[in-house]
């Protein structure tokens, strides 16, 4: 019974579109963004939350029992639904199995239908009863999802419609909320105040919310199933009739969830509509869709995932939008112009489009698009671009200049790059030298480049005091420097990637280091406990935490390029990859079941118990995992 009342763990359902609908096993919302119904506005970005959740009490001849439970400031638990939950599970989509004192037993299920802004609510009885009248009370708002809403006298509480629907419009400019219900509807427009969201006031932001009920809806479930579609979609319930929609809607569902595992399922929430292509939402529920977070969540959720329709509608979206050589990182949530602040993002694109091409999927001209994308990105490094990123004369690529943060260590604390890394970072070099060896293969211009860089990359990176590579050389652009500081970006020289800067020896070596030092059941630390600004725990305010982001904690999304250089050194043989398996894979696996159930967290405490933190639901995260459990099947 603990298990249905831990507010830890979360479900997800993504509705294609940047939208979703999350909440915890209990039903007690920890998060602002948990809701029903949180609609992508321009998807997949201009989120907002419409249908924050409901109470429901059933009543029998027992009288009335409650079937929710909210938490409230300072923190009080009620009503006390949460303890009646007999059964949770998420297969086919979140389903909970009531016991009431009397015995009676219902059951509750929700799902979002792929590529609506809606949410389907259905429950049932799982014995016949003479008396069970379930009624419900919404609580709705109507603000950005990043925010909080607060009682005010501008909030519309009118209903219009009858029957079975109705159409609420709570505010000038934000969607109008419509619901098809088969239940009698009464107005009783109230306010519920001091919502408590224990997550956040964990996260050391505001934490308490008010919001309007408009009255409460009935059922009587009795004389059958109750049915209740609430959406932003006007075309979804035309003419419509509750239960045999919501039943039309489930079986689409039902049919389109016919996935291979629970990873493939997992992988499906990330890939959502960007106008008439395709993109990657970076993490629920707060990202929305990032060039580098894309690019390296693609090669798992897609390419090995074996959507290859997916990842040619996501490369050639990406693949218009290079400027100076450069992908955008981010496309920012309200639709200003795209971020162009990352130095890995283009090279990530550019490994991404090599796997495809090499899958033998793109036609002649998609992969024209592709290889002239590729080289705008190299030609554009070569010259130079934005950010201090050119391509030096020994080959490598330099990057970086005072206040910016280019690479995936990318945290900044007000005026302060965390992890600056100005110089030639070792991943950086990896990718760089990957990419030019992908073109090389249909363009020799290529080639040259490709062998100064790695011969300076052999000569540069070797630190033999520690028997691993620099994290960093040139620092701040000054030659001759390097920086020792043990983190993990130097995997990628040994796997993870088509071609390997190491073997031998040294690649050894740096798999051995990067195993003691960094290895824990979910990933891999991004420092190493032993370096001076080491932080074990991910907690504290937000400037706390982003101090900390790249300081020891945790990323699970590194399993991938380590089990593949962990294997490679040991020759990639069955007794490896038993050991593998048994050691790295199965941990992450069995966190399918704690935090973001079914998913893979962004990130974990660096010190044990390894708590998961950050995003529980995360793009890459999944996708890595999902590469290597697939490159790992027996």
């Amino acid at each position: 019974m603990a298990s249905f009342t831990d507010h830890s763990r979360e479900w997800l359902e993504a509705d294609g579109l940047g939208g979703f609908a999350s909440g915890t096993v209990a039903g007690v919302r920890t998060r602002r963004y948990h809701a029903l119904l949180l609609a992508a506005t321009t998807p997949p970005t201009g989120r907002m939350v419409l249908l924050s959740g409901f109470d429901a009490w059933l009543r029998t001849a027992a009288g009335d029992q409650a079937l929710t439970t909210q938490r409230y400031a300072p923190g009080t638990l009620y009503p006390d639904g949460q303890w009646r939950i007999d059964a949770f599970t998420l297969d086919p989509w979140p389903r909970w199995r009531y016991r009431l004192a009397d015995g009676t037993r219902v059951e509750q299920e929700l799902f979002a239908p792929h590529g609506r802004a809606a949410v389907v609510v259905r429950w049932r009885l799982l014995e016949p009863t003479a008396t069970a009248v379930l009624r419900l009370r919404p609580f709705l708002c109507g603000r950005d999802y990043h925010a909080l809403h607060h009682e005010n006298p501008a909030f519309r509480f009118a209903a219009e419609g009858d029957g079975q629907q109705r159409v609420l419009r709570p505010y000038d400019g934000v969607p109008a909320v419509r619901w098809l219900a088969n239940a009698d509807y009464a107005a009783d427009p109230t306010w519920y105040r001091n919502f408590l969201y224990g997550a956040e006031q964990e996260r050391g932001l505001d934490a308490v919310e008010d919001l309007a009920s408009p009255g409460i809806l009935s059922w009587d479930l009795a004389r059958g199933d109750a049915a209740w579609i609430v959406t932003t979609d006007e075309t979804l319930l035309a003419g419509g009739d509750a239960p045999p929609l919501a039943e039309s809607l489930a079986a689409a569902e039902r049919a389109r969830r016919r996935f291979p595992s629970r990873l493939h399922r997992a992988a499906d929430a990330y890939l959502v509509r960007r106008g008439d292509g395709l993109s990657v939402v970076a993490g629920y529920p707060w990202f929305t869709d990032w060039g580098r977070d894309t690019f390296i969540a693609l090669r798992g959720l897609c390419l090995a995932g074996g959507r290859l329709d997916d990842a040619r509608r996501i490369l050639l979206a990406w693949a218009g939008a290079v400027s100076q050589g450069m992908l955008p990182n981010r496309f920012p949530d309200r639709g200003e112009a795209p971020e162009y602040n990352a130095v890995d993002a283009s090279l990530w694109f550019a490994v991404a489009v090599h796997e495809y091409l090499a899958s033998g999927h793109a036609s002649a001209a998609d992969g024209a698009a592709l290889r002239a994308a590729v080289e705008q990105i190299l030609d554009g490094y070569a010259a130079g671009t934005r950010f201090g990123i050119r391509a030096d004369a020994d080959g490598l690529l330099a990057a970086g200049e005072p206040g910016v943060q280019l690479t995936w260590m990318d945290a900044r604390v007000g005026d302060r790059v965390v992890t600056p890394r100005i110089g030639k970072p070792v991943e950086v070099q990896a990718l760089w030298l990957n990419a030019l060896w992908a073109a090389a293969q249909w363009a020799p211009r290529f080639a040259p480049p490709l062998a100064r860089g790695r011969a300076a990359f052999a000569e540069r990176f070797w630190n033999a005091a520690r028997g691993c590579l620099f994290d960093v050389v040139d620092v701040d652009h000054r030659p001759g420097t390097a920086d020792p500081t043990l983190r993990p970006n130097q995997i990628l020289a040994v796997g993870g990637l088509p071609l390997a800067l190491l073997e031998g020896a040294r690649a050894r070596q740096v798999v051995d280091v990067v195993e003691a030092e960094l290895a824990t059941p979910l990933g891999l630390r991004s420092l190493a406990p032993g370096e001076p600004d080491y932080a074990g725990r991910y907690e504290g305010d937000g400037g706390s935490r982003d101090s900390r982001y790249h300081q020891g904690t945790v990323w699970p999304w590194l399993i991938g390029p380590f089990i593949d250089a962990w294997l490679r050194v040991r020759g990639n043989g069955p007794a490896a990859r038993r050991e593998a398996r048994d050691r790295f894979l199965a941990p992450l696996i069995a966190h399918l079941d704690e935090a973001g159930l079914g998913h893979v967290s962004e990130i974990a405490d660096g010190d044990p118990p390894h708590t998961p933190r950050g995003c529980p639901f995360q793009a890459w995260s999944v996708g890595e995992l999902l590469r290597a459990e697939l490159a790992l099947a027996p």
